[in-house]
């Protein structure tokens, strides 16, 4: 039996560069779709999520992160890799999801679902409130999405 996955977009698109999860999700879902994943956008990630991601055997996150490294830069992890100190949480939460990565790693742990779930985290530079991508996410987005399908391609499907 074939596995259950999912690529999930994350972000706010009211407030810049948050919401560069559901641009990609939709780069993906128009330019690489494939029949064996479901593809949902999620938006500012409501408590909906977790009980969705209990549907999936396997599960990419998409979202914008702030963890000190140069805008745009792309980071997939496992979710259970993070470590969540006091510093690394505060890092952590600029999005204005009702559910950032540390909120969506416990929940997880404690309604032990068992999805294997990545995290495709991209730097952000500018949350503020307004609509288009901040300009060094403008030039990296072709070469994020190619990582990100790389990915979904050889580690997912």
């Amino acid at each position: 039996m074939s596995k259950k996955l999912a690529v999930i977009g994350l972000g706010n698109s009211l407030r810049r560069d948050d919401g560069i999860g559901v641009i990609i999700l939709e780069c993906l879902l128009n330019h690489y779709k494939d029949q064996r994943i479901d593809y949902l956008n999620f938006g500012i990630a409501s408590f909906d999520l977790m009980h969705r991601l209990q549907d999936y055997d396997l599960a990419l996150l998409i979202d914008g992160i702030s963890a000190g490294l140069p805008a745009g830069e792309l980071k997939i992890f496992d979710l259970e890799d993070i470590s969540f100190s006091k510093e690394a949480s505060q890092e952590m939460k600029i999005s204005s999801h009702e559910l950032n990565l540390k909120d969506i790693f416990r929940l997880s742990r404690n309604l032990e679902i068992k999805t294997k779930i990545y995290v495709a985290g991209i730097q952000v530079q500018d949350v503020s409130f307004g609509e288009s991508l901040s300009d060094p996410l403008k030039e990296r987005i072709g070469a994020i999405i190619e990582e990100i399908n790389k990915f979904i391609q050889e580690r997912l499907l």
